[in-house]
């Protein structure tokens, strides 16, 4: 269940509108301090030799050239909402770098909307200067990422749009229809294609909305979520590393409240916990550090508890 030990960059730490929030002159939206600058939330975890990222949100081009990534292995989408998918169209740059397609994982309603959303990435013939995805769908049961060994490689034709180079030197289209773009996820164990990267899926509830978080190794990345149903609590044994969202200290329908993250917190009892999807709510970070510390003596929290900021690295 825990796996090896991955490592894990905070590229967004915001709720969806960022922070500062535009036309904001709160004291936090005001703060010089980098740590209260936050994209929206977004990770990229280097695991068992592979580069990942959780969720393209609408700052995806600016994590990117910030942290000087110019690869990825996967990108594994929580949900269906914008600030967690409005970027998606930027990893026409990494197409063209890595001459492949971006392998995406997601569940079939998250892959319904994008078909809505996207229209032009899924119209065939394919428009020129689209976007290559190459969708893998999944739920909440372990699946397996590994790396491309393919022998297409993908080439850019001018005025026409990406082709595949196959070995004997010709070039096809990349997709004919949208079954050449969609695929079931490889299952962990049972088959001889299982073999790679296990990621274990942690089904949440955003309000009523089913999403989706991540275990890798001891690292567990959990965003959006206002309910955990009890079925999923035994994929959080033994972590190192715990990330839960809260946008504020009181209710909210779709996100943990602070007191309600402290608590998820104290029942997991991973060794750190750290804060995302953060709103401007929330005080500067180094006040909300000792509001933290300070609530954590409180209620008892058996887990130490700080705030995640954008730049953050833990393993």
């Amino acid at each position: 269940m825990t796996g090896g030990r991955a490592r894990l960059t905070f590229l967004g730490s915001g709720t969806s509108q960022g922070v500062p929030i535009i036309g904001c002159s709160c004291r936090v939206c005001r703060s010089s301090d980098s740590r209260d600058k936050r994209f929206r939330a977004s990770a990229f975890i280097e695991y068992e030799g592979l580069n990942i990222l959780v969720d393209a949100g609408p700052d995806f081009r600016m994590q990117m050239l910030a942290h000087g990534i110019s690869h990825l292995d996967a990108i594994l989408l929580t949900h269906n909402h914008k600030d967690h998918t409005g970027g998606l169209d930027d990893v026409r740059s990494l197409n063209y770098v890595d001459r492949c397609a971006a392998e995406i994982y997601c569940e079939r309603n998250v892959l319904e909307d994008l078909i809505r959303e996207y229209p032009y990435v899924f119209k065939f013939p394919k428009y020129p200067g689209a976007p290559e995805w190459h969708l893998h769908v999944i739920d909440e049961k372990p699946f397996v990422i590994s790396k491309d060994t393919s022998d297409k490689e993908l080439v850019w034709v001018h005025d026409v749009g990406y082709h595949y180079r196959l070995p004997d030197g010709s070039l096809v289209p990349t997709a004919r229809c949208l079954e050449d773009m969609i695929e079931t996820a490889v299952p962990a164990g049972g088959n001889p294609k299982s073999e790679g990267t296990v990621i274990i899926p942690i089904r949440g509830l955003h309000d009523r909305l089913p999403v989706l978080g991540f275990r890798f190794g001891d690292i567990a990345y959990l965003t959006d979520m206002s309910s955990i149903p009890e079925s999923e609590f035994s994929k959080l044994e033994g972590l190192r590393h715990l990330t839960l969202n809260t946008v504020s200290y009181n209710r909210h329908h779709s996100h943990f409240s602070l007191a309600e993250t402290l608590e998820m917190a104290d029942r997991i009892r991973a060794e750190h916990t750290w804060l995302t999807h953060l709103s401007h709510t929330f005080p500067v970070h180094e006040q909300f550090c000792n509001d933290l510390e300070r609530m954590c003596e409180e209620m008892r929290i058996h887990s130490s508890v700080q705030p995640a900021y954008d730049g953050l690295v833990i393993e």
